[in-house]
């Protein structure tokens, strides 16, 4: 897939929570074409101490507004430069980048799980969107530490249903994402994951056990977008391989993961 390096602006920023903002980007050609779970790489100006493009999933793209949706964890310098973007300001970014999720051929149920933890939630909107415009019914299953935590709802909500998990109780079920009562009683044709490694790791093992394709999207640190730098390097089937390019979507039977 082609790769654009493009001037965008801000059309807004908005903060959703104190570790995060949501940052909408448009050009004035129509933007590109970009498959859910590709990533971008955005270079921070005016930030002494970033060096490095920073790589931001695709959270959505919104075809009627032009617009590109970053969801931004504020995790260090870059991205706590970033939340400070005001409209009208240019970023220049670089997409789209990587493999994104497969549609699937023939699952056994029209019912496909979307499973997100933190901001692994971010990939999961785009892609909800995506699988219910070719006629699959998305499952959203987000989760997170407290109520307060869980972003985006409302979006979520336009595209499935949406079942939620926090570790305090304070919304939806007690518990991990692997603990919620809608993986016993339910039949999912696929499952697409994306979060914290080990949060990956329990959804790829209910997935195997129960024989349900899986696909996860990796958060391994992707400081070039070429597979140059090497810092995102993945133990696979076929050796070692950049997340970057040859990810950040697998799946599971691709990884060596101990499932």
């Amino acid at each position: 897939m082609k790769k654009y390096l493009l001037d965008m602006t801000v059309t807004s920023n908005e903060p959703l929570h104190h570790d995060y903002c949501l940052l909408k980007l448009t050009t004035e050609q129509p933007l590109p074409e970009m498959i859910p779970g590709q990533f971008v790489e955005v270079r921070v100006d005016d930030s002494p101490s970033t060096f490095l493009r920073r790589p931001i999933s695709i959270n959505y793209v919104d075809r009627i507004q032009n617009e590109l949706w970053l969801l931004i964890r504020l995790i260090g310098e870059g991205t706590r430069r970033m939340a400070r973007y005001k409209a009208g300001e240019t970023v220049n970014v670089l997409l789209p980048l990587g493999n994104g999720f497969s549609v699937p051929q023939k699952p056994s149920s029209p019912e496909l799980l979307l499973a997100g933890g933190g901001v692994g939630t971010a990939p999961m909107l785009y892609l909800g969107e995506s699988l219910k415009k070719v006629g699959f019914t998305p499952v959203f299953l987000l989760g997170a530490r407290s109520g307060s935590d869980i972003l985006q709802r409302e979006d979520f909500e336009k595209h499935g249903s949406v079942y939620i998990t926090t570790e305090d109780g304070s919304m939806g079920e007690k518990g991990l994402v692997t603990q919620h009562s809608i993986l016993k009683e339910k039949t999912f044709g696929q499952i697409y994951t994306c979060g914290p490694k080990p949060m990956m790791m329990a959804v790829a093992k209910y997935a195997k056990t129960a024989g349900i394709p899986c696909e996860v999207s990796l958060e391994n640190r992707m400081a070039c977008g070429f597979g140059v730098c090497l810092c995102c390097v993945e133990r696979t089937t076929d050796g070692n391989v950049c997340t970057c390019t040859e990810g950040p979507v697998f799946n599971i039977n691709q990884l060596t993961w101990q499932i």
